[in-house]
């Protein structure tokens, strides 16, 4: 399970940069929405909790924390994000479902993330 270190960094690079392209966009309104820049809807910045990022081994614990975490930010935003409002639906572009996948592949590899264990001599106890 060596290579689910690498699965997770590039799913977190690709995480990062759909973060910067467009999620959605609505024609009648001309607005576009990316990760970082929600202007002229009520969203806020949703892409804004995806930049957590983690590399020691502390940080692999704790990533079994975050990871869940920020798969449940994604999925939350993919439905509040590209959801109908008044009869108007938005065009969901193609960074709406790398952020989806890329979370879970960040989540897959925290599960199965290759942690040092410590040996117990068992003639010594």
């Amino acid at each position: 399970m060596r290579w689910m270190k690498w699965i997770g960094l590039a799913a977190a690079i690709t995480l990062v940069i759909a973060c910067f392209m467009i999620w959605i966009t609505l024609p009648s309104k001309n607005i576009t929405v990316t990760g970082i820049d929600a202007g002229g809807t009520n969203v806020g910045k949703p892409g804004y909790f995806h930049f957590i990022c983690t590399l020691r081994v502390w940080a692999k614990r704790a990533n079994l924390f975050v990871a869940p975490i920020n798969f449940a930010w994604a999925v939350c935003n993919f439905f509040i994000v590209t959801g109908c409002r008044a009869g108007e639906c938005p065009e969901k572009h193609v960074a709406v479902y790398l952020i989806l996948i890329a979370s879970a592949l960040m989540l897959g590899s925290a599960l199965f993330a290759d942690l040092p264990t410590k040996r117990i001599n068992r003639q010594s106890i």
